[in-house]
């Protein structure tokens, strides 16, 4: 019994059986067991490029037109560095492992971000779907919540909207939150009205946020007898009305000294709204990682040093505080981290005139997962003294792309029939089975 079918059904009691035999709050026990461990993903898309020579491919022998001014400074993992611009992830890096011989598709904008989030060269007339959306597809659940959230619109003005539902079709897009988080009155519209929404017409994801003010309404009437039932049956509860989901979204409950840590400021504070996504039961959560104004504000072809300055303190705060945050909550082992950019930059810089920078580069770059379902601590890959190609493992667009299909149990050959075509999830890549 899918989603869909059980808020046409107008809810689920909490005795009712599920097609292997269980109550629903014996799902949601059986869920906490771990005996089967489900993986959930945070992904801070760091739009625009960001820079692996100046992050986490540093090169400090080459010339001074490749190496650029940042140094190279140890972490609490003997023979990884990073840059000095990095000092708290730097003391968390056995958190997570880099890839350092990354290579895609596209070198330019749009295309890039498509490709970066579906794992498939864009398409505009069949437009693969996002890991996200695969994931909606695959790994339906009962929860009141979105599965798949985007903090922040990341769409280019000339392509189709990144990590959409592509050719499965919108109703597998993420809930989009426009809204700023870092805002002293945030707040997400959608929770604004109770407009009476005829449920079996709920497609989309802001559409099932919408309704759920009437939803627990009738739900509240219909389980109050679970107040007095177990723990399971009072989290079956919870995620059967609209509560949870609205508490999801309040980061006002945050301690202010955790809300410091992370950071006083979007990226920051998204980071932190995602891990209290995931803890309601959102599935993935793509954060649009920068704080500089205007879009694709890592795309540093000017200026970089500059731009970079203000970047990278906001990055690696956090980035460090949302792995500590996981950690210490016990959610690293279950939740996957990823940070990344489209593709990379130039190896040398250029002289604009308004100061120096690096342009597109997509032979090689790097990008970091940790957390849930993969190896942390390591290096995978390696590029030649320059960091313009992979020397080492190559690894491409597609093949971290099943990676993460394979942390989150994704059938990556699935096939769907679209515009009369038989079409793969995804057709081509194998996992990194170093980080696995």
């Amino acid at each position: 019994m899918n989603r869909r079918t059980f808020f046409k059904a107008g809810g689920i009691s909490l005795g009712a059986i599920s097609p292997l035999g269980l109550t629903l709050p014996q799902v949601l026990a059986n869920q906490g067991s771990g005996q089967d461990k489900q993986i959930n993903v945070i992904f801070m898309f760091l739009q625009g490029g960001a820079s692996q020579l100046d992050m986490y491919d540093m090169k400090p022998d080459a010339p001074s037109e490749v190496r650029g001014v940042y140094r190279p400074i140890s972490t609490n993992v003997p023979g990884i560095q990073l840059s000095e611009k990095l000092p708290k992830l730097s003391r968390c890096a056995d958190k997570f492992s880099l890839i350092r011989s990354m290579h895609t598709f596209a070198n330019d904008h749009g295309a890039g971000d498509v490709e970066i989030m579906c794992g498939s060269p864009r398409d505009k007339n069949m437009q693969a779907p996002g890991i996200g959306a695969v994931l909606c597809k695959q790994k339906e659940q009962l929860s009141p919540v979105p599965q798949f959230v985007h903090l922040g619109d990341m769409k280019h003005p000339r392509h189709s909207a990144p990590g959409y539902g592509g050719y499965l079709g919108s109703t597998y897009d993420p809930f989009l939150v426009k809204e700023d988080t870092n805002a002293p009155d945030f707040s997400v519209s959608s929770f604004d009205t109770s407009e009476e929404v005829d449920i079996s017409r709920l497609g989309g994801r802001k559409n099932l946020l919408q309704s759920l003010d009437r939803f627990q309404a009738e739900q509240e009437k219909k389980l109050e007898f679970a107040l007095t039932q177990d723990s399971f049956t009072e989290q079956a509860l919870s995620l059967a009305t609209s509560t949870k989901a609205k508490k999801a979204f309040d980061l006002s409950s945050e301690p202010a000294k955790l809300r410091d840590a992370y950071g006083r400021n979007r990226v920051g504070q998204g980071m932190l709204l995602a891990r209290r996504l995931i803890e309601a039961g959102v599935r993935f959560v793509t954060i649009q990682g920068y704080v500089d104004t205007g879009i694709y504000a890592w795309d540093h072809h000017w200026g970089i040093f500059p731009h970079l300055e203000k970047q990278l303190p906001y990055y690696d705060a956090s980035y460090s505080a949302l792995l500590q945050d996981l950690d210490d909550r016990g959610m690293l082992e279950t939740t996957l981290v990823i940070t990344a950019g489209e593709f990379g930059r130039t190896p040398k810089l250029n002289q604009n005139k308004r100061g120096p920078g690096r342009d597109h580069w997509s032979n090689c770059f790097s990008l970091t997962m940790g957390g849930g379902g993969v190896k942390t601590g390591m290096v995978v890959g390696a590029s030649d003294k320059y960091a313009s190609t992979p020397t080492e493992r190559p690894v491409s667009i597609s093949d971290f792309a099943a990676t993460v299909y394979h942390v989150l149990g994704l059938d990556p050959a699935e096939e769907v029939v679209a515009k009369g075509r038989t079409m793969k999830m995804l057709p081509e890549g194998s996992p990194v089975r170093e980080l696995l």
